[in-house]
């Protein structure tokens, strides 16, 4: 059976986010108490299951929890039947060296793709041995470049780290450093529909005046909404979908496995 054709500018886009799936070179690497390969699995069953034509799979960082070249091939190996186009970018765990020689040969870093009517950017959120973000001026760039290179289209712009609270103050100090110069690009290009981001192990979606914000489950352990100080939340892993329609409508929705059981070790204290 020939691959379904790649949208037309009046069609809808259908993109399936997996994010901060932390997973390990060793088989039953864990974080937290929770199988990151197991649960990542149950996700990938769960979209299969929910999303029979899916136009792009997005990992949104933190693919890896240990930065090894065997966690980038096993996340590849895993996600490579969920659909029939895939992008990466980094998170704070992530190792670069590592994630480029997982994806040689192929498109997966590729940072700007166009699909019907929209244009998805991915940037690089992530400093190398740091956990907090920050957007360098080479990627502010990038971004400027590919909404001023297509101002008929819809844009989608992804990175890895929070720009705005979520209202968990422990996370406050890790999200992106510079959220101000990222929104002084986006504030000048009125096609940005929305922003897409990980890290935060959580659902999120809010309004900045025209621009949807939004973030997602990791698919391994996820984080207490709302916390004060760093929580484990007992919610299920899961993933986000996202239906870009040809007008600039955005419909997503996010959807979460069952069945899995856990005992949150918390002898790891913080992320």
């Amino acid at each position: 059976m020939p691959p379904p054709a790649i949208p037309t500018h009046d069609q809808p886009v259908l993109i399936v986010q997996l994010s901060d799936s932390h997973l390990f070179a060793e088989e039953g690497g864990k974080l937290l108490g929770m199988d990151t390969c197991d649960s990542l699995q149950r996700v990938i069953e769960r979209v299969q299951q929910e999303q029979p034509h899916i136009d792009l799979m997005l990992a949104s960082g933190d693919l890896s929890q240990d930065g090894t070249l065997g966690s980038y091939q096993r996340f590849r190996r895993l996600t490579d039947p969920v659909a029939r186009q895939a992008r990466w970018f980094a998170g704070n765990h992530d190792e670069m060296p590592a994630m480029r020689e997982a994806c040689a040969g192929s498109d997966l870093l590729e940072p700007i793709i166009d699909l019907g009517s929209w244009r998805i950017t991915l940037l690089d959120s992530s400093i190398p041995g740091a956990v907090p973000g920050f957007l360098a001026d080479d990627q502010l760039e990038l971004l400027e470049q590919s909404l001023h290179a297509a101002p008929e289209r819809h844009h989608l712009v992804c990175f890895h780290h929070h720009p705005v609270s979520i209202g968990c103050n422990w996370m406050e100090p890790i999200g992106l450093r510079n959220p101000q110069a990222l929104f002084a690009v986006i504030e000048r290009f009125p096609q940005v529909r929305a922003m897409l981001w990980g890290h935060i192990h959580q659902e999120f979606d809010q309004q900045r005046d025209q621009v949807r914000l939004l973030a997602s489950p990791s698919t391994c352990v996820q984080f207490a909404p709302g916390s004060e100080e760093f929580q484990v939340d007992r919610s299920a892993p899961g993933y986000r979908w996202l239906r870009l329609h040809a007008d600039g409508l955005l419909e997503t929705g996010v959807s979460r496995v069952t069945g899995i059981d856990f005992e949150i070790d918390y002898s790891v204290k913080g992320y």
